[in-house]
């Protein structure tokens, strides 16, 4: 657990924050044009954090004013490649500087273990955006082949005003996917974040301001969907809009854009990822642990989650030993304690929402039990491939196991599905690994492990889970940027005169 505090010493440190409320725009805080403010709370606990600024669509208007006067004229998008670098690189050392206290108000925000936000949503949006800062300067733009007598270049330049509607089940590491390519291309942005989740956002802007990113370039407007998000994405002066969230909601930003400008937009939203063991899987613990954190982390809040075990009927027994076994080493409970891995649930909203799930004459083998906006790791036995708990996304700790005979069920399964963000298949047969990773529908799948890749690969969905574009890698600047043609006729007047 390295240099992890003790339960004590987060609980004394999170008592001493200060919770920032206000919007941030063109380079200050302020409240909503209204005055309306509403509760944020520590799910853990139901106790009120503060009291945010409801920003509505008059603040959206006013924030995307600001931001396109600081694009046209060039204060960030005209700076020179290099320099953006330096502003992102030192606004990365700032979080780094800050990064414990930044964990601990991820935590009590979100609900989120303390034990994941300092190993891995903190180090993690770090990387992220250095990673993002020292790319700026290093894409290059390309020149076609052409006659003599001309040069075509084909140059990327920034969108413009970009919206940046974030979830809010990685509050802090998703603001990162997005503004590390959004803020390297040169655009200005205008973030959304998640209702229940806003504190980290505007503790980011405050370093980003720090960092010497100009004024009018990174915004951000707390609010509700209604209110903020669809405002945003009927703009008439936003460029483009990059979404992450639920498919549900997702759908409605094509629909926004079809009514407004036409605007260039990017969805990652939801999944039921499978997680398909072939009965030549090798190492069955160690599938297990792959197979529990897939299901667990984040108390199963993520769209990647591997939320389906589809495993073949001979190796079916023990593997299941070892998940269980497995399973009962996440322990539930307060998320400033280090010692758990599982915290509570974004809302009571949410809470409920998973809960339905739970329904009666299930063949639970581990779980089922839920209070107080807690759920307890649930791994639940499943024949009717037509249930509910199959095929929605429960967005929660729970793990269906579905039942094969064959290679060729187990892969039609996976693809029985609306969804195709994730998937992973284990197998000792290298052949059966390609042939199923090819033939599974998703955007990402993982050989002999779960995982999503990391900051070089790109991430993003198949079918109803995701529409545009791609995070991460080198694939998510293409997002944020355009792609221009410049024809120069190098024909002289003499030569003209001949012909």
């Amino acid at each position: 657990m390295g240099n992890l505090l003790t339960h004590e010493e987060y609980a004394a440190l999170a008592a001493k924050i200060e919770f920032p409320t206000q919007a941030f725009i063109d380079g200050s805080f302020r409240p909503a044009i209204s005055g309306k403010t509403f509760d944020t709370t520590n799910p853990a606990t139901g106790k009120v954090l503060g009291k945010v600024a409801a920003c509505a669509a008059e603040d959206v208007d006013f924030a995307v004013q600001k931001a396109r006067d600081a694009f046209e004229d060039g204060r960030w998008s005209r700076l020179h490649p290099t320099a953006r670098k330096q502003i992102l690189l030192r606004m990365a050392k700032l979080i780094k500087r800050n990064a414990r206290e930044l964990a601990v108000l991820e935590s009590l925000d979100s609900g989120k273990t303390i034990y994941d936000c300092e190993n891995v949503d903190v180090p993690e949006t770090i990387h992220c955006l250095q990673w993002h800062a020292e790319l700026i300067d290093k894409i290059y733009d390309q020149v076609s082949p052409t006659s003599d007598n001309h040069i075509a270049m084909i140059v990327r330049e920034p969108i413009g005003v970009v919206g940046l509607v974030l979830p809010w089940n990685f509050p802090l590491l998703m603001l990162a996917w997005k503004i590390g390519p959004a803020l390297a291309a040169g655009n200005s942005v205008i973030v959304k974040p998640a209702k229940e989740t806003t504190l980290t956002a505007l503790r980011i802007a405050e370093f980003a301001m720090e960092a010497g990113v100009p004024a009018g370039v990174f915004n951000v407007l707390p609010g509700g969907g209604a209110e903020v998000g669809e405002p945003l994405g009927r703009h008439m002066d936003v460029d483009m809009v990059s979404f992450t969230g639920s498919t549900a909601t997702g759908r409605r930003f094509p629909q926004y854009s079809a009514d407004s400008n036409l605007k260039e937009v990017t969805l990652e939203m939801g999944g039921k990822n499978p997680a398909v063991v072939l009965d030549d899987a090798e190492n069955l613990d160690r599938v297990a642990a792959h197979i529990v954190n897939g299901a667990f982390w984040n108390m199963g809040e993520n769209c990647s989650a591997a939320s389906r075990l589809i495993v073949q009927r001979g190796i079916k027994d023990e593997l299941m030993k070892r998940v269980v076994a497995h399973a009962r080493e996440w322990p539930m409970g307060d998320p400033l304690n280090p010692e758990n891995r599982v915290g509570a649930l974004v809302s009571k909203a949410h809470f409920d929402k998973v809960c339905s799930y739970f329904e009666k004459g299930q063949k639970v083998l581990l779980g089922g039990k839920a209070k107080d906006g807690f759920v307890e790791p649930t791994i639940i036995d499943v024949t009717d491939t037509s249930s509910r708990i199959v095929r929605e996304e429960v967005f929660g700790p729970v793990l269906s196991v579905l039942t094969v005979a064959s290679f060729e069920e187990a892969i039609a399964l996976a693809n029985d599905t609306e969804y195709g963000l994730a998937a992973s298949i284990f197998t000792s047969n290298v052949k059966r690994a390609l042939r199923g990773a090819r033939a599974i529908r998703a955007g990402t799948v993982t050989v002999n492990s779960f995982g999503e890749g990391d900051i070089t690969t790109p991430f993003g969905g198949f079918k109803s889970s995701g529409f545009g574009g791609r995070d991460n890698g080198i694939h998510a600047h293409d997002q944020y940027t355009r792609i221009k043609t410049i024809w120069v006729d190098l024909t002289d007047d003499a030569d003209e005169a001949v012909d």
